[in-house]
């Protein structure tokens, strides 16, 4: 009987043994894997859209202009954003309008992220990676 259980234990050592290193092999590959998809600066020119400039009023009837280039993570995603071009104006409208001056220009890296999360949502082929003001006017 002893001998028995000596096999079976080893057994199952040596099954967990090899599930650990499964896993531990599997955990590395995937974190490679999702560090190699950072685009690279040829990829991101390849893949981005400048937004129209867009002039309209803050809360407090400051006009602002200004415009964005969003970084898609492939060309399908490039194209569905062209056609969401209405779909941009309308939510920059809404969130500029409830804004301030002061909000303006203290939340701009908020606004980015407001951006790339409400077209994200409506998005069906990929996503936006990253957005970026390239220009900005107050008056």
């Amino acid at each position: 009987m002893s001998k028995v259980l000596k096999i079976t234990a080893i057994s199952v050592a040596s099954l967990l043994a090899i599930a650990m290193i499964t896993v531990v092999v599997v955990l590395y590959f995937n974190n490679n894997n999702i560090e190699s998809k950072e685009l690279s600066i040829d990829e991101m020119n390849e893949f981005s859209y400048e937004t129209p400039e867009v002039t309209t009023d803050l809360k407090d009837g400051v006009f602002v202009r200004i415009q964005f280039q969003l970084i898609m993570d492939s060309k399908a995603s490039l194209k569905e954003i062209e056609k969401r071009e209405f779909q941009i104006k309308n939510i920059l409208i809404k969130e500029l309008a409830v804004m301030t001056e002061e909000d303006f220009n203290a939340g701009l890296a908020d606004l980015e992220k407001v951006l790339q999360q409400k077209l994200n949502e409506i998005m069906t082929e990929g996503t936006i990676k990253d957005v970026y003001t390239i220009s900005k006017i107050m008056q």
